[in-house]
């Protein structure tokens, strides 16, 4: 984990480094959420990522029914030595304030690939153009 001291603009220049860096992938459908009581834990194939509370273990997965809320997903993995500090917020905010939505990251840690990696999920009925946006700044013209 990076301590920076630096002001907005330099986080913002050193931030889009990042962003033009990461390796950019995006998955293919819709996933969702599916919960499951703690006592009833059991591996979930095909999940992206798992996380739990007090109460229920939660999978990202492939969507199979248009009754559940379906999102699209994309993911960063960092190069390792460069500092991806205040990304998530970064990039967050970006989007927040461009297109009006909401996101949710989901963080893992792969050691043989650049360390910390996210996993995006943004709402159907805007995923086209947080994409956009999303390659637009990951764009090397900038």
């Amino acid at each position: 984990m990076y301590i920076s001291n630096e002001t907005s603009l330099q986080t913002e220049d050193r931030l889009k480094k990042v962003i033009r860096s990461a390796d950019f992938k995006l998955f293919e459908g819709e996933y969702c959420f599916k919960e499951m009581p703690l006592e009833e834990f059991q591996l979930e194939n095909g999940a992206l990522a798992m996380v739990r509370d007090s109460q229920i273990w939660s999978f990202l997965i492939p969507a199979t029914s248009m009754k559940t809320e379906n999102f699209r997903i994309f993911s960063f993995h960092f190069i390792e030595g460069l500092d991806n500090s205040g990304f998530v917020g970064w990039l967050a905010s970006k989007i927040k304030s461009e297109l009006g939505t909401g996101v949710f990251v989901v963080c893992g840690q792969n050691s043989e690939n650049g360390g910390i990696f996210d996993y995006w999920g943004v709402p159907l009925a805007i995923a086209k153009e947080v994409i956009d946006l999303v390659v637009g700044l990951s764009s090397n013209d900038l």
